[in-house]
């Protein structure tokens, strides 16, 4: 099984290609920086995260090209592809890179923007996303409570 799962800040705006032909394809790159769990020692210049190479293919990356931006905290879920090519020195350089298959915001828009107050953590996943900008519906986003939608039923919530 070839699966991932990432939580981390992007390290720049993503790069937008399209591919050429009959119907167009939106191809985002971007980097995520993922900090290391464990003894952090950063007063000896040791690394605390891993700068990761993500690719989003389509919709995703038409996604990742509308909605993220350098800082923007993300989840991705996806697999590790690996290949190899010869540079223009005739050398073969190696790359791996994790191919998106999923990707949601893992803080609001008003964490993500420095807002201090805010301790919200929600998560917007693609396809809230399709349509319109990922908003908050109803409440004040800034008081950490987003509103329960009409039609979920109590039962099915996890607590009383």
């Amino acid at each position: 099984m070839n699966k991932v799962i990432l939580c981390g800040r992007l390290t720049r705006d993503p790069e937008i290609r399209y591919s050429q032909g009959e119907r167009q394809m939106a191809i985002a790159r971007y980097t995520l920086a993922v900090d290391r769990r464990g003894r952090r020692n950063a007063q000896e210049g040791e690394q605390t995260a891993d700068f990761i190479p993500c690719v989003a293919f389509d919709r995703m990356g038409e996604f990742a090209e509308k909605y993220l931006r350098q800082g923007t905290k993300v989840i991705v879920t996806g697999r590790i592809q690996t290949g190899s090519y010869t540079n223009r020195d005739g050398q073969k350089v190696y790359t791996t890179e994790v191919i998106v298959e999923e990707q949601e915001f893992a803080e609001s828009r008003n964490a993500s923007q420095g807002n201090a107050g805010s301790t919200f953590s929600g998560n917007f996943q693609e396809r809230e996303a399709k349509s319109h900008a990922p908003s908050f519906q109803g409440g004040d986003p800034g008081d950490g409570f987003m509103n329960i939608p009409d039609g979920v039923e109590d039962e099915g919530l996890p607590f009383n």
